[in-house]
């Protein structure tokens, strides 16, 4: 194998802007570039400017490297698919690999891309054959089936729906990415960072910026209700006023598993993290051992309202979960920093028995909570709530200041709810007249 190294300024116009478009379509003089290694050898381009491009396909063996973040691409109005993908898409092996990008602006242009384009979807059941008009949204980068991928110091810039979509892979590393989208369109699915299972050691370190949705989703078996997701580092994520933070979901029979997440700052509006199935199907997932820690995320005014703002969001079938080091401060509203209990969508009893399935809540824990408020913050807040039956629960120093006591609880077991074991060490509250509302709900209490 053979890798052919380009500089694009021999073979591209380059004459448009990664910030307002414009200039030659360089989309084939490009593509012919990237086809080099269509058969076999390798590619590497260097982008010393900006291209107008529509679609490109890269193959394995390809490195674009952009020199600086003026360098890039913007897409052409009207494309409404992503503007680069890889070839040889596969939703079981990665057949795709070796595909690295390095630095530069990746434009979609967001309000010239339809939302999502209509496709002919067909599948049988029961002997029987079935079609339907479905829609596939309109992402910015997306990989399906692929091996050894590196995408290091890109910008994604106004991005139409989901900004980098990674499904069936492995090995892949994210680092030091921004996702930058100065035209936010509300409720539009504008989400960040994507992944789809089949899939086994992702690495994402320093990432951030806003979205329209999740910042980012681990969703193993979100399409295929089968696949898994397993060894995951993500470490440095900085959200600038973004819709929501975090999605772990496992819906049915995927798995996720080993997974830590460390270092989380910045605001977000609605949701901090989903830890949950969301979907009604006939397991409630599976969430092996997942760590999350040192998070400090200030909540502003949501721009939802189909359900009660939250920073955690807790259900379905989960093995462990440990949540270290969270610091709650300078809250626009009193909303719940861990509701525990909820697998759906929403947080209310019909959702809870819509599907007559039982989750089971294993072993939660809750280390280094610190909440302090001032004068003039929200009040009766109840910090950690728990609406369905969990089998042991840690609350391992806790500290709560308040200004003056109002109708706050550190930890209330709902109606629905029930502790087997409960543990608490190095709990202090100041002003909270109520510690624990509901203790009727709880079979065993262990103080160290």
């Amino acid at each position: 194998m053979k890798i052919h190294r380009f500089l694009a300024s021999d073979y591209l116009k380059l004459d448009s802007s990664v910030f307002t478009g414009g200039g030659t379509d360089d989309t084939l003089a490009l593509q012919a570039l990237l086809d080099t290694a269509k058969n076999g050898d390798g590619v590497y381009i260097t982008l010393d400017g900006a291209a107008l491009v529509s679609h490109l396909t890269v193959y394995s063996n390809t490195t674009i490297e952009c020199l600086s973040t003026d360098c890039g691409f913007f897409q052409i109005a009207g494309t409404s698919t992503a503007i680069l993908t890889n070839a040889d898409w596969d939703d079981e092996t990665p057949r795709t690999r070796n595909i690295s990008l390095i630095g530069g602006t990746y434009n979609q242009d967001c309000i010239h891309q339809e939302h999502h384009t209509p496709y002919y979807k067909s599948w049988f059941k029961e002997g029987k054959a079935y079609e339907a008009i479905a829609r596939r949204y309109t992402f910015g980068l997306e990989f399906y089936g692929v091996k050894n991928l590196l995408v290091r110091g890109l910008t994604i810039r106004n991005f139409r729906t989901f900004a980098l979509a990674v499904g069936c892979f492995e090995n892949v590393t994210i680092e030091n990415t921004w996702l930058d989208l100065p035209d936010h369109v509300d409720a539009s699915n504008q989400d960040g960072f994507h992944f789809w299972g089949p899939g086994r050691f992702l690495t994402v370190k320093n990432v951030g910026g806003r979205v329209g949705d999740d910042f980012m989703n681990l969703g193993p078996d979100e399409r295929d209700k089968v696949s898994s997701i397993t060894d995951v580092l993500i470490d440095g994520v900085f959200l600038d006023h973004a819709d929501q933070a975090l999605r772990l979901l496992s819906r049915d029979k995927g798995r996720l598993d080993r997974v830590t997440i460390r270092n989380i700052s910045g605001n977000y509006k609605s949701f901090g993290f989903y830890i949950n199935p969301w979907f009604g199907d006939d397991t409630l997932g599976s969430f092996g051992n997942i760590f999350i820690e040192n998070v400090d995320l200030q909540a502003e005014k949501p721009n939802y309202d189909y359900r009660p703002p939250m920073l955690f969001s807790i259900g379905g079938n989960i093995e462990l979960l440990k949540i270290k080091n969270v610091r709650s401060h300078a809250s626009t509203d009193n909303r719940t920093l861990f509701e525990i209990g909820y697998p759906y969508a929403r947080p209310d009893n019909t959702d809870l028995k819509k599907f007559g399935i039982e989750q089971k809540l294993e072993t939660i824990v809750i280390e280094d909570l610190l909440v302090t408020e001032k004068e003039g913050d929200p009040k009766d807040t109840d910090y950690i709530g728990v609406y369905a039956p969990v089998d042991r629960l840690t609350l391992d120093h806790a500290t709560v200041i308040k200004p003056e006591a109002d109708d706050s609880s550190l930890l209330t077991v709902g109606e629905e709810g029930k502790i087997s074991t409960l543990i608490t060490e190095g709990i202090y509250a100041e002003n909270l007249t109520t510690v624990i509302r509901g203790e009727d709900k709880i079979e065993k209490k262990i103080e160290r």
